[in-house]
């Protein structure tokens, strides 16, 4: 009796196979970042707590312990110490104490050789049934997840948006949008919940492993530089580049300082694309690039840029931050200028004086998206008749 012949490949089910390999595996490695990132915020948050409680010299350092323990981390290097954050891992600690569960043997005997072995008490009281399992909060949600959802008090509308979040793989600021429009208490007053959870998930924006390794929490653990991760596509960090070179090479006092320049606004990290310093006008030029048609959203993003940089950035003798807008299409380019807080029609005149023309910058977006299509022309090659 013949043996069953073995299937054999094609190349297309070969390009499909490979394809399928490499999602996986970076979805994995995606995965196994963001679990590691989590149990050590939550043995920080533990050892935090252990100290305070059994410390021998806790007396010593008092109220500005967590100050003086961010000091000392920070100078060591240790990323993502500063002392909100700390604060933000104790509460991590006392509020999922499910998450002894997760570690790894090795890390909970290095947890008992610390002292550090009673479990926290719940600060809310839940029914354990609800309580959602270790493997999953930290298996399927992100630490940045975790952290909008530390701000919820209420323990049972936390664990409602866990599972939520959970079940419809949802990004960050999916999870932020939903808390926002007071879904947890639209389901309560709902007749019929299953409908309004169904049209939710269906609307939702799902996470992707790119968006984990974009997520700054994880990109800092992992010591990459905000350039190496945040760019939106290969287009638009060719458009940078050249960008940077161009207000360099223009002789109107461009000083190049950052790119991706990470700022905090409230709760959420956010990143300027490119900010210079202009020695002529003594002030920051933001510029931000959106690979986009112009809309009102992005001239306000924008304008919280300046404001944020003129609250917290300018030094003595320094002139108003001013920012620089760049939306492409195809075939068009549009520059707008955010003069935030600028009452002064003189200083406005000056700085549109020493900036680059409007023109000019049109002129070089437009002129970059066309050798950009071209390049792409020539990748293809010539048509078929």
């Amino acid at each position: 009796m013949a043996k069953p012949s073995t299937p054999t490949l094609s190349f297309e089910q070969l390009v499909v196979a490979i394809g399928q390999v490499h999602a996986e595996m970076a979805a994995q490695a995606g995965r196994a970042v963001n679990i590691s990132l989590t149990l050590r915020n939550w043995l920080i948050g533990a050892y935090i707590v252990e100290y305070e409680q059994q410390g021998s010299d806790r007396a010593h350092y008092g109220d500005r312990l967590l100050e003086r323990l961010s000091h000392d981390l920070l100078k060591a290097g240790v990323v993502r110490t500063e002392e909100r954050e700390l604060r933000r891992y104790r509460q991590f600690y006392t509020t999922y104490p499910q998450i002894r569960d997760s570690l790894p043997p090795e890390l909970k005997a290095q947890l008992s050789q610390h002292g550090t072995t009673a479990i926290p008490k719940i600060r809310d009281s839940l029914n354990p049934e609800l309580t959602t399992f270790s493997k999953e909060i930290v298996g399927k949600l992100s630490f940045t997840h975790i952290a909008e959802l530390l701000k919820c008090d209420d323990a049972t509308k936390r664990t409602f948006y866990e599972m939520e979040c959970i079940r419809g793989n949802w990004t960050v600021r999916e999870l932020k949008r939903q808390i926002a429009s007071l879904y947890y208490e639209r389901s309560g007053l709902s007749t019929n919940k299953q409908r309004l959870s169904e049209l939710t998930q269906a609307s939702a924006e799902a996470a992707t492993p790119t968006l984990m390794i974009r997520d700054p929490y994880v990109f800092e653990f992992l010591g990459l530089k905000p350039q190496e991760v945040m760019s939106e596509s290969h287009l638009e960090d060719q458009l940078l580049d050249k960008l940077q070179e161009f207000l360099l090479e223009l002789g109107h006092g461009f000083c190049f300082e950052a790119r991706q320049k990470r700022i905090l606004i409230g709760e959420t990290h956010y990143f300027i694309d490119m900010v210079f310093y202009h020695r002529i006008l003594k002030c920051h030029v933001l510029v931000e690039l959106k690979l986009a048609e112009f809309n009102h959203e992005n001239i306000g993003q924008l304008n919280t840029y300046v404001s944020w940089y003129r609250q917290n950035m300018m030094t003595e003798g320094d002139n108003p931050p001013v920012g620089i807008l760049l939306c492409t299409q195809k075939d068009h380019a549009l520059v707008e200028y955010a003069l935030a807080g600028i009452d002064n029609g003189i200083f406005v005149s000056k700085y549109l004086l020493e900036l680059p023309k409007k023109e000019d910058m049109q002129r070089f977006i437009e002129a970059q998206l066309a050798d950009d299509q071209l390049a792409q022309m020539d990748k293809k090659g010539p048509a078929h008749e």
